[in-house]
Order: structure tokens, then C-alpha cells, then sequence
């Protein structure tokens, strides 16, 4: 009888962080890990980088490579979908009727990007950034001298602007927001980053919606709500990413805004967990307040975490949110939910460039944010400690350069 053990649905960063650590943890039974994609897990951050702007033959950034798959003893179904998952018999099963036994499920399918629907437009060339193999086709794309449009203005779109200008391409910026950036980032970097593109030389449109794509000969075309149109070679969009969870809601697992979990990141069902973009989780740094995140830390910590949990840890997940961008010489780092923030102070570090720090009314730090050069990480790393305290401080401290955050950590 084939011995039951953790299978993984999912081979991206919490997929592979969470079937690392069953093994650091001590687990010495069978290890599945499930990936659609027919490559070992890799980084998904170089995609809308180093991936799109590097002159040599690029490579992914691997996570586990399959020697060290084989080494810890994973057994790694590549090029593999699941199906159904039958909850009474604890199964996986697949398409082909094969099915995989499990004692512990964790579900770390991640999320998709969001499809733009334009009603009778040509959007069947529009192009979308998710997996290595999305990567190398923008890059094939993104050819000096052509003129590119990006739909979106969050983290991706601004991205894949910085990496197309590199390139040489002309760029222009569609957002339908009153400003880019909108989600997670307080409108003054908004408007450092916007400004750092327009210097680059992105062309932007904020405001106006789209009625239309069409191909026109060997162009397209963007009609735009305000009557003006965009004639332009090609059209990446990055309007934001849904959260995988087909194959929970099939088995009735409870969805709310991602796969429900609780605390110790376990869905619905005690025997099924989920983490990465895939899931919606309470976080008690903010109250219970049930969030979502799209981002690499958050993968790799929940993915290690609910691994944890899977053995019988029982340990609440309340990591502080944080997430970067690289853009040209520009770093932006932030630490906590900057919406739950009522009051703003800012530190600046003039040329080096500026932090902002988001309290509530009673002086309690809920996120920093930052902007600038590299430099900035550090501060952002002490304020994520600050967040961790749940602590009050007297704002005006915040404000000075000269007095060092790391000293408000004995406060």
C-alpha cells in the first residue's frame, strides 16, 4: 500500500518554501509537490526585470532545481494539473484519473492575471506578464524604436514600463485611477514614481477609461473614452490578478476573496491548508482584519508557515506585510498596510530619498513606506520591527533625519 503523505498543490514560491521546510521541519514521509508549468519552481520577480532587459539568453532563477528535489526526496509532478480534490477519501485526483493520497493538503495555486473585457474589441493580442514563458515573449516584443502601451498602473504595468524604455521602446501609460499606484502606496510616491517615468520618458493618461482595441494593418488601436485614440505596436495589460481558486471552490472550501483560512492559514477544512496570493487570511497586527497579498515575501512566508502548521505547529501567521520595486534607480519598499494609517509623518533624507510613516490617532505605527535609493531598506526593516511592537511613539521623532529609528526600538 503506497505510504500517504504531504502533497502540495501549486510549485511556485510558497509551493516550494512550504515542501523545503515539511523537510527542515523533520517530516520524513512522502513530499508532492504539483506544478502546472513543466519547469522546476523559479523566482517570479525577475520576470518583469532582469528577465525583459538583459542582451544574453535568459534563464529562470530557480527556486529548487531538480537535483535538489531529488536530493530531499520531493517527488515533483511537473506539467501536472489537479482536478478534483475528494475531501471524504483525502485524495488529489487528475484529469487522467490518476489520484494521490493525502494526511495534510496545502493548496498554493496562486493567482492569474485579470483579463481586460472590452465588449466587440480585438483583445486577442493583447500580451500579459505571469510565467517565465510570458516573460521571454514581451522580451521578444519590447524592440527599440517601437511604440509600447501598458493598461494598468500598479507594480507589473510600471515595471514592464521601466523595462521597455530600456529597451528603447517608446512607452505610454494607461490608468483609469485618478492615480497610478493606487492600492497599498500613499499618493506622494505615487507621484515620485510617476515623475521618475515622465522623466524617463513614459507618456502617461490617468483618468480615462478604454472603449475599444482594434487591429488596424500592422498596428493596433486604443479608443479611448475621452475620443482620442493610440495607434501603437504592441499592448501589455496589468490590470491586477485573481486569486486561483477554482479547484477549492470545486471541493466546497469556503472562498472569500481568495481561499478562506484562518489564523494558522487552514481553510474550512482541517486537513487542507492554503497559502500565497491563492488565500485570504486575518491578520491580528490589524485587528482581524481579512486581507490578501500579491507579493514574494508573503508567498515565501506563508508557504514555510503553513508547512509548520501542517505537522501540528498551531502557530498564528502575523508576519508584517512588505513588498518592493526596482525601478531605473529608483527602490520602493513598504512595510504594513499604509490604508490603515490616519496620520502620515515624513522623513526626509533629501537626494537619498523620503520615508512615510502612517500612524493611527493614538501614535501607534501601522506601515512605512519608502522611496529612494537602496539605503532606504534599512529604515524600512526597523519599522517593520516598530510595527511588531504595537507600541506608541511620539510622531515628531519620526519626522528628524538625525534621530535614528533604530533607537525608538528601546522606547
Amino acid at each position: 500500500m503506497t505510504e500517504i503523505g504531504m502533497v502540495i498543490v501549486g510549485a511556485g514560491e510558497a509551493g516550494a518554501r512550504a515542501a523545503v521546510e515539511l523537510r527542515t521541519q523533520g517530516w520524513h514521509g512522502p513530499i508532492t509537490l504539483i506544478g502546472e508549468e513543466k519547469r522546476a519552481p523559479y523566482e517570479r520577480p525577475p520576470l518583469s526585470k532582469d528577465c525583459l532587459v538583459k542582451e544574453e539568453e535568459h534563464s529562470p532563477v530557480f527556486i529548487l532545481k531538480h537535483d535538489k528535489l531529488a536530493e530531499l526526496g520531493i517527488e515533483f509532478l511537473a506539467g501536472s494539473a489537479a482536478a478534483h480534490i475528494d475531501r471524504t477519501n483525502r485524495t488529489v485526483e487528475f484529469a487522467d484519473k490518476r489520484s494521490i493520497g493525502y494526511e495534510r493538503l496545502l493548496l498554493a495555486t496562486g493567482a492569474h492575471p485579470r483579463k481586460l473585457t472590452l465588449e466587440g474589441s480585438d483583445v486577442s493580442r493583447l500580451l500579459y506578464l505571469r510565467t517565465f514563458g510570458d516573460a521571454l515573449q514581451l522580451r521578444s516584443e519590447l524592440q527599440s524604436g517601437k511604440h509600447v502601451v501598458i493598461i494598468g498602473g500598479g507594480f507589473i504595468g510600471l515595471e514592464v514600463a521601466a523595462s521597455a524604455i530600456r529597451r528603447g521602446c517608446r512607452v505610454t501609460l494607461l490608468e483609469v485611477a485618478p492615480r497610478i499606484l493606487m492600492r497599498g502606496v500613499p499618493p506622494q510616491i505615487a507621484g515620485i514614481v510617476e515623475a521618475r517615468h515622465c522623466e524617463a520618458g513614459v507618456v502617461f493618461k490617468i483618468g480615462v477609461g478604454i472603449d475599444r482595441i482594434r487591429t488596424a494593418e500592422h498596428e493596433q488601436v486604443i479608443s479611448l473614452a475621452d475620443g482620442t485614440s493610440i495607434r501603437c505596436d504592441v499592448i501589455i495589460a496589468g490590470v491586477g490578478a485573481v486569486p486561483e481558486t477554482a479547484l477549492a471552490a470545486r471541493c466546497g472550501l469556503e472562498i472569500e476573496n481568495g481561499i478562506r483560512v484562518n489564523e494558522l492559514l487552514q481553510t474550512s477544512d482541517p486537513y487542507i491548508f492554503a497559502a500565497g496570493d491563492c488565500c485570504s487570511f486575518p491578520h491580528p497586527l490589524y485587528g482581524g482584519k481579512r486581507i490578501r497579498l500579491e507579493a514574494w515575501r508573503n508567498a515565501q512566508d506563508q508557504g514555510s508557515h503553513a508547512a509548520r502548521n501542517m505537522l501540528g505547529a498551531a502557530e498564528p501567521y502575523a508576519v508584517v506585510p512588505w513588498f518592493w520595486s526596482d525601478q531605473y534607480d529608483l527602490t520602493l519598499q513598504v512595510s504594513g498596510l499604509a490604508d490603515q494609517g490616519e496620520r502620515t509623518v515624513i522623513r526626509d533624507f533629501g537626494d537619498a530619498g523620503k520615508l512615510f510613516f502612517h500612524f493611527t490617532e493614538e501614535g501607534k505605527l501601522v506601515s512605512a513606506s519608502g522611496v529612494g535609493t537602496t539605503a532606504i531598506a534599512k529604515d524600512i526593516r526597523i519599522a517593520e520591527m516598530l510595527i511588531e511592537k504595537q507600541g506608541t511613539h511620539h510622531m515628531e521623532s519620526f519626522e528628524k533625519p538625525d534621530v535614528k529609528l533604530k533607537s525608538l526600538l528601546k522606547v
